[in-house]
Order: C-alpha cells, then sequence, then structure tokens
C-alpha cells in the first residue's frame, strides 16, 4: 500500500482551514487529529485521496459546518491561508497542490452522494476518482468548471481594475467570469469584458492558471489589449471601474491569487 503524504492530514470545514491554535502549518499529524476526536467527543472519517503524482495518499476530512471546534483548535479561511503558501510564479508545491486537490475532491463527494439522472445512490467507483450509480450506472467525475481571469492594459500601460459588489473592503481586482456552453475562452474574455465594463478587447494571450475549488473552479489568466469603447461599470455585479498606473494602484488581491500574479507581472515590467 502507498503511503499518505508524510503522516499529514488536511481538515476542512466549510471554505476553512481546520488547524491547532498556535500551529501555522496547514496540515496536522494523524496524532493531532485524534486528539481533535477526543476532545470534541466525535468521530472524523478521513478520506485517503490519490495524489496526483502517483506518490502516495492525500488523508483529509470535509467537517460537518455544525461541529463546533474545541478549545484549541481554531478555523482559518482557505484563500487568505493560500497567500503565505504559493510562490509568486505559481509553481505550485506539493503541499499546496495536496490541499487543493484535498478539498475539491471532498467538496464533490459531497455533493455527489445520489445520481443526477436517476436519483439513485452513487457508490465509489474503480476507474480513478469516480462515484457509479447503483441504479443506472451513470459514472460520474470531479466537475471542473472553467473560468477566465484577464488583465486589460491600454495605450498609455495601465490596467483595469473593477469593484465587485461582493468584494469585501476596497479591493479592485481584475474581470473575471465563467465559460459558457459552446464558447472558447478568447470569446469568454472578450463577453466577460464588454458584459461587465461596455468595452472591447483585443490581442488576447493566455499566461497561466491556476486551480480554484471554491467550490470547483479552473482560473484561466489572460492578457489582453483596450480596443475601443466607453467604459462604465455594469452596475450589477460590478460597481466600479477604472485605469489604473503603477503609481496609483488601490487595494488589491494579496499573494496566492492569479489576480495578483498578474497584477505583479505587469508591475515587473515597468521596471524600478
Amino acid at each position: 500500500m502507498q503511503p499518505d503524504r508524510e503522516d499529514k492530514v488536511f481538515l476542512f470545514q466549510g471554505s476553512n482551514l481546520v488547524v491547532p491554535e498556535g500551529i501555522p502549518d496547514t496540515g496536522i499529524t494523524r496524532s493531532l487529529t485524534l486528539n481533535l476526536v477526543k476532545s470534541n467527543f466525535g468521530p472524523i472519517v478521513l478520506d485517503r485521496i490519490p495524489a496526483l503524482d502517483g506518490a502516495g495518499f492525500i488523508s483529509a476530512a470535509l467537517l460537518d459546518d455544525s461541529m463546533v471546534l474545541p478549545a484549541g483548535w481554531k478555523d482559518v479561511p482557505l484563500r487568505a491561508s493560500l497567500h503565505n503558501m504559493v510562490n509568486l510564479d505559481l509553481r505550485f508545491s506539493s503541499g499546496i497542490q495536496d490541499i487543493l486537490r484535498a478539498y475539491h475532491i471532498l467538496q464533490w463527494e459531497r455533493d455527489t452522494v445520489f445520481c443526477g439522472r436517476c436519483g439513485g445512490l452513487c457508490e465509489e467507483s474503480k476507474r480513478g476518482i469516480s462515484r457509479i450509480c447503483s441504479s443506472c450506472g451513470k459514472i460520474q467525475f470531479p466537475r471542473i468548471s472553467p473560468a477566465i481571469i484577464v488583465l486589460i492594459t491600454d495605450e498609455k500601460d495601465r490596467i483595469l481594475l473593477a469593484k465587485n459588489r461582493n468584494f469585501k473592503n476596497h479591493v479592485y481586482s481584475l474581470i473575471a467570469g465563467f465559460v459558457e456552453a459552446g464558447e472558447s475562452l478568447e470569446e469568454t474574455v472578450i463577453r466577460e469584458v464588454k458584459e461587465e465594463t461596455h468595452i472591447d478587447v483585443d490581442s488576447i494571450k493566455y499566461i497561466i492558471s491556476q486551480p480554484w475549488p471554491f467550490p470547483d473552479s479552473m482560473m484561466i489568466g489572460f492578457r489582453a489589449a483596450y480596443a475601443g469603447g466607453e467604459l462604465k461599470p455594469d452596475g450589477e455585479e460590478i460597481i466600479d471601474v477604472q485605469w489604473f498606473s503603477r503609481g496609483t494602484l488601490p487595494d488589491i488581491p494579496g499573494p496566492g491569487a492569479i489576480s495578483r500574479f498578474l497584477i505583479d507581472q505587469w508591475h515587473a515590467e515597468g521596471g524600478t
């Protein structure tokens, strides 16, 4: 039997990591997991998820949202913790990749107890990471929803940043959106930018991608150039949109997100 990764366990509750207070590490040991079980008087069933590189398994569990954490334990927003775990070039270490993979698959397993075709009970399949309906035989694999995110520059080498109605504080970020059925990635870039800002773009170029399991996205990063139109937010999802130079940037997403990577890449091109 292949080993578990360094005897580490990843525990999630909602969109948070669960860790002991005072321990910044994202993975905890099996002995600490047992301490959590004993202190909370409840069982934790660990999944053993095959690692992407084939070297062992990732041990993880998705705790019930109603579970009250005992003294000495805390939950940390997974998105925020990524800021401290990812390299600026987004080449993921195995630990970061393990966390994102485990969280994605655990959510998918929770949401595929029943078959979407006939309502039958789904069971674990022998075909890799998949589930099969015990009634009609339909096989389901983890869902991955592609979404684009794009850094747009104008003729003055300014970038377009938008404030989403759902953003906290005063953070501005890049235009992003999900790919529609029958649509290419480039077409998604053009449509999302037009819908949210009323401008046109061209010179679309792929840059980098990032798994983003909130709950099941794959963020695909592009750069594009302003090609015309009058800038105006849609007023629904986007409440403000502006051009910014390197010296006038507002609050932007923290390190770890692909949006920050794209902004940092552009910023570095301006020299010192």
